[in-house]
Parts: structure tokens; sequence; C-alpha cells
């Protein structure tokens, strides 16, 4: 079975083809840095991480670039009258943008690699292009799709529409909905032809932090420009996958594409994957009714909506039981469903690893046939568009094979060798190369490594400073380490470490 997937655009699923055989371009929207990332974007960078786990596994070389938005999210996604996401929380906070760019982008990729995320091959940030969304700002004036009021540039969505009818198609709307859409809030429409169109260059207010010179004006880039700019530079004009949350369809989606034909001629991408949302005890996440919860609160417990703490690896497995394009809803009771889950699929893998069978069949069996059919229709789920829920379910029932040739209620002598091989490799394969998933005790026994690592360059700068009797470093190590429940005990015999209770 060939893969096929879900193109929003068409609203049908297609066969997979891309442009260039063997190789794949995707680029998926990434976080504004402004704050933690919420729980429901980790899923939509878990489902995208599978999907491009599995088109490495299907041998395809891919070329995964997913952005980092450090410029031009504004509050309500506004246009005009409204303050820059990343330059509000640095003025509240005092502190330089970049310091809270870099802050909440360090939570991030920690957050990432605490569930496993492969890293993108590039990861390009807004402020680190400007020059090129200049340029395409120009690009879009000099087709006649955009024009300058009073430094800012904006595009000209209803011209657009009218000569290439595309407006609309991905996200469902049409620029009537729009108009009436945009009747109460005329005050920040002034400036604008039609309601509809949008900045792509922004005049920066006097106190707006974040700014840039342009031949229009000093000012900054508009959010949507950003990635129509670092997706035509790392994967060329027209690619073959982009990816994002449901909630990006419209506006951000809709004005790429929108930008990049008015600039290049062309859509962007072949293929539109959209990851859908997470709900919570069935209602969509709120912090106004306290129907909320992080992916922190959830490592550690602190929380009343679950009774207990639940690792990252749970968490992953609970969001691949659910089709990317399916609504999710977190509750306690799927978190220890999906828990037993986690623990059978690792329990699986053990057993395979400790079974040495000494006689196979030598030819095809019953057992062996029904065993081979559940591993192609496992490889068939995740063909028919990441179907990880599918893929899922087929491998428990393999399970079942798995725990009875373990307890010898079932021989091994009923299946051939080569069953036998291709039951462990899809095992070894999908749960760690394509679900991501990996054994906790591994990952604590790694932690534990890494600690002893770190503690002793740490005793050995400790022991260095009080040599040379800086006994002030020397304290500020053995306190420093006393609050994160680290004691440090000094002997003739040098100085150990242990954790406090």
């Amino acid at each position: 079975m060939a893969l096929k997937v879900y193109n929003s655009l068409t609203r049908r699923k297609e066969e997979f083809r891309p442009l260039h055989e063997g190789r794949v371009g995707m680029y998926v929207c990434g976080p504004t840095v402004y704050s933690d990332v919420h729980l429901g974007n980790i899923r939509t960078f878990v489902s995208f991480d599978v999907i491009y786990r599995y088109l490495l596994h299907l041998g395809y070389k891919v070329r995964y670039v997913r952005n980092i938005t450090d410029v031009g999210h504004l509050e309500g996604d506004a246009d005009t009258d409204a303050e820059d996401k990343i330059s509000k929380r640095a003025r509240l906070e005092q502190l330089e943008p970049m310091e809270i760019v870099q802050r909440y982008m360090n939570g991030f990729h920690e957050m990432m690699h605490r569930f496993n995320n492969l890293d993108p091959n590039i990861e390009p940030r807004a402020t680190g292009h400007i020059i090129e969304q200049i340029q395409m700002v120009q690009d879009i004036l000099d087709n006649g799709y955009a024009y300058v009021v009073n430094g800012s540039v904006y595009f000209d969505t209803k011209k657009f529409q009218d000569e290439k009818g595309v407006y609309g198609q991905l996200s469902g709307r049409n620029l009537e909905e729009l108009m009436q859409e945009s009747r109460d809030n005329l005050k920040n429409q002034q400036e604008k032809r039609h309601p509809a169109d949008f900045a792509i260059w922004i005049k920066a207010a006097p106190e707006h932090l974040m700014r840039w010179p342009s031949p229009w004006s000093v000012g900054f880039p508009g959010w949507h420009l950003e990635c129509s700019t670092m997706s035509t530079k790392y994967l060329g004009h027209t690619f073959d996958i982009h990816g994002g949350g449901n909630d990006l369809k419209f506006p951000h989606h809709e004005n790429e594409i929108a930008q990049n034909i008015g600039a290049c001629g062309q859509a962007p991408a072949k293929y539109w994957l959209h990851a859908n949302m997470l709900l919570m005890n069935g209602k969509k996440m709120s912090k106004s009714d306290g129907n909320t919860i992080t992916a922190r609160q959830l490592f550690t417990g602190d929380s009343p909506h679950i009774s207990k703490p639940y690792s990252a690896m749970v968490i992953r497995y609970f969001m691949l039981m659910a089709h990317y394009r399916s609504t999710l809803d977190i509750s306690d009771r799927a978190l220890q469903a999906a828990e037993k889950g986690y623990q059978k699929m690792m329990n699986y893998l053990r057993l395979l690893d400790e079974m040495q069978p000494a006689q196979f069949a030598a030819e095809a069996t019953p057992a062996g046939e029904a065993i081979r059919r559940l591993i192609r229709e496992t490889h068939e789920g995740m063909d028919d568009d990441f179907n990880t829920a599918v893929a899922i379910a087929k491998m428990h029932e393999l399970g079942s094979y798995i725990n009875k040739l373990h307890a010898r209620q079932l021989d091994f002598s009923q299946i051939t060798a080569e069953t036998w091989d291709e039951l462990k490799t899809l095992f070894r394969a999908f749960i760690g190369d394509v679900f991501g998933l990996r054994s906790e005790q591994e990952q604590a026994d790694r932690d534990e490594q890494a600690l002893e690592t770190l503690m002793d360059i740490i005793l050995q700068l400790r022991q260095k400073a009080r040599a040379q009797k800086d006994w002030e470093t020397s304290d500020k190590i053995r306190d420093a380490l006393a609050k994160i429940n680290i004691r440090i005990k000094d002997s003739k015999d040098g100085s150990t470490w242990e954790r406090i209770a």
C-alpha cells in the first residue's frame, strides 16, 4: 500500500508523491517564544515528529524546517493598534526582547527533547531573515499585490482574489464573510482598502522595542510573512509538505499562500497537513474557567485535574492513541489507560529481546499467517495518513501473540523464522524509530549517568578552589548544590556527594 496523506487544500486523501523522487521538503510552523509552550502545541509538534520519523523510516531523505517566531506576532493577530507579543512580555518584565526569546526558546527545546522529538534539520528565526522578508515585500509590491500607507505595507487581498481566485481555498472562507467579521473592528481598518487586507510590513510606534529600517519605514515584518520567506529560502518556491495546527489554517496559512503566489507566482506547498486540537475533560482548554493543565503539571502531578504524575513518554503515547487529525480529550482516566498501554508496549519489546527460540516451522502456518497479516495491517495504518491509532491497536493484537510465545501457549514451531524476524523488526522500528517511545528506565539511567559525570567535574573544580584557598567559590558551589537537594561531604580524603531526600 502506498502512503496516502489527507491534503487540507483539496480536502481528500491523496497518494503521496514528492516533487523529487526519494526526497521530501517539509515545513512546520514553530512556536512564538514569548511564553512556555502550550500542551496543545506540544501535541502538534509530536504529531509532525512522528510524520517526520515515518518518512525517514520509509527511506526518504527529508529536509525538515521548523521556524522560531521571535518578532511580528501581534496580540490578537491584529494588524494595527496591537503590540508584538514578545515586545509586550519584554516590557512587562523589564527585559530585552531577546532575553525573552532566549528563555522561552530554551524552554521549548528542553520540552521537545523531553518528549523525544527529533530536532529539525533547519530551525530559522524570523529576526535572522529580515533582509529576505523586506525583499519579499518588495516583490509583492512590484507584482501589484500590495500597497503602502503611512509607512506600513498591506497585502491587497481583494485584487489578489479578483485576479487569482484562490484566496480562501484552504480555509473555506470568502471575502464576504471576512467583511462581515470585520465590521466590529473598523477602528483597526482605517488604513486598509478592504477589511481582508493584512499587513506584511508594519511601521513601528515610537515605543516599539523591535524595529528595523526598510524602504517604507522603520518597522517590523508581519507574522505571516516570515514563514513564506523562510520556507521559500530553505525549501524552494514549491515544496512537498506544509504542516501546523488547525488553528493556523486561517489567517496564517491562507495568507502564506497569498504571499507566496503574490511574490513568486506559485503556491508554496503541494500537501497541507493540519493537526487537530487537544481538549480537556471534553471541553476546549481555558484559563478563565480553570480547565487547563501544563506539561510540567502533568510531570509533577500538581494539578486538581489529575491524581498522579505522568511521564513524558506516557503523555507521548497518549497523544499517539488518536489520529493526528482527530481531536484528543485529555483526562486523568485517559492518561491512566495510556500508562497501561505504554507499559504493555515496552514489555512486548522486552519479551522479544528475552526469547531465544530454537526451532521454527519450515513453512507457513495459520498462526504465522495471522501474525504476518497484523504486521501488514500495522504498516497499512501508518500508510493511511499516518494513523498511529490503528498502528498501535494492531501492535497490541500482535502483543497477544508475543505473550503466548513467551508463556509457551504458542510454540515457535508454529511460526517461521522469517515471521519471527519480521515481528522483532516491526516492534523495534516502530516503538523507537517511528513512535519515538523510549524506556523510562533507560532514560532514568542516562540521566543518572549524566548527573554523575557532571558532579565529578563540579567536585574537581571545587577541590581546585579549596586548594587555592578560594573559600568563597567553594562555599558558593556547596550552597548552590544544596538548593537542588545535593549535599557535599568534605573529608581529609576529598569530597563526595549525595542526594538529600
